[in-house]
């Protein structure tokens, strides 16, 4: 079931047309950049989390748009530590941190691209 589980994750992955960071090298980036990092805390079984990847982050448009403003960061919690100091309470949830690893916004949940587009469009990292 393990197995079946991560070809899964692999493939809706890949359905992504962003470009994932690991934590640790958005950090890097960041340091040479304005752009805010966009954490997208998941796990592997979300249905919401597969939704986003499937709807939102497949869209060549909206991919590259997020890329241009943000660092996106995908972080399993079914495989990984949280970085951040938080409680996650459910998933997905978006954290945007600004250069000083600050939290600007959180985002929890599930949304089709124009309100995804509408939530991050006003986020900056100042």
């Amino acid at each position: 079931m393990i197995k079946v589980s991560m070809v899964l994750l692999f493939c809706f992955f890949n359905l992504s047309a962003i470009e994932w960071h690991t934590y640790e090298d958005a950090l890097k980036l960041q340091e040479k950049s304005s752009k805010v990092i966009m954490v997208d805390v998941i796990r592997t079984e979300c249905q919401y989390c597969i939704k986003m990847d499937k709807n939102v982050f497949a869209d060549e448009e909206m991919s590259r748009w997020l890329q241009e403003r943000f660092i996106p960061v995908k972080i399993n919690l079914d495989t990984e530590k949280m970085p951040l100091d938080v409680e996650v309470k459910m998933t997905p949830t978006f954290y945007f941190l600004d250069k000083n690893k600050k939290i600007v916004k959180t985002i929890p949940g599930s949304w089709n691209i124009e309100d995804f587009k509408d939530l991050t469009k006003n986020i900056r990292g100042e």
